[in-house]
């Protein structure tokens, strides 16, 4: 399977800020690396996901998301912020994943929230998570509140910066994964 970078956006809202920040970091990374990029978000996998207890009790579709998800070369994950932290069918996706299949993955983490208050969502939320999987998650988080936003898109000069710092940080980690799957 060639390396690619895949997104997976915590929203069931379409257009969603979360989709469009996941997209544009997606995209970055995939530009940096020379791969190719995909991004889906919750509402991909519904109605399905919210009743299944299992990932055999996907149907095909968002079966075939999920692992398209588990075997990206790189991970964007992002959720919108609720009440202080991610969603709970964002946290039902990564229930159903086993323990061991993010293990060394990197991952960049991003959300979403309507002002600053939830930027630390990522160090206090995201982060634990993906540390329980084992996942690389990249020392940079990205966080965005409205303000970042123009016409539904991200524009802010900080955010920009921010994302072009952590994409910066990818190379070094995917390239020694990369090397050991082409081998």
């Amino acid at each position: 399977m060639s390396a690619h970078v895949v997104g997976i956006a915590g929203s069931l809202n379409r257009p969603s800020k979360t989709r469009a920040l996941v997209d544009l970091v997606a995209a970055r990374v995939a530009a940096r690396l020379a791969i190719p990029a995909a991004t889906y978000d919750l509402a991909d996998l519904q109605p399905a996901l919210g009743a299944a207890a299992t990932l055999d009790d996907l149907p095909p579709q968002p079966r075939a998301i999920v692992n398209t998800l588990l075997a990206a070369e790189v991970l964007v994950v992002g959720t919108p912020v609720y009440k202080g932290s991610y969603t709970g069918l964002f946290k039902h996706l990564f229930d159903l994943f086993d323990p061991a299949a993010l293990a060394g993955k990197p991952v960049l983490l991003t959300a979403t929230g309507g002002g600053e208050k939830h930027a630390l969502v990522i160090e206090h939320q995201l982060r634990p998570l993906f540390g329980f999987f084992e996942a690389a998650t990249q020392p940079i988080g990205i966080y965005a509140s409205g303000a970042d936003f123009a016409d539904g898109l991200p524009k802010g000069p900080a955010l920009l910066a921010r994302i072009d710092r952590a994409v910066g940080q990818l190379p070094e980690t995917v390239a020694p994964r990369s090397a050991a799957t082409a081998a």
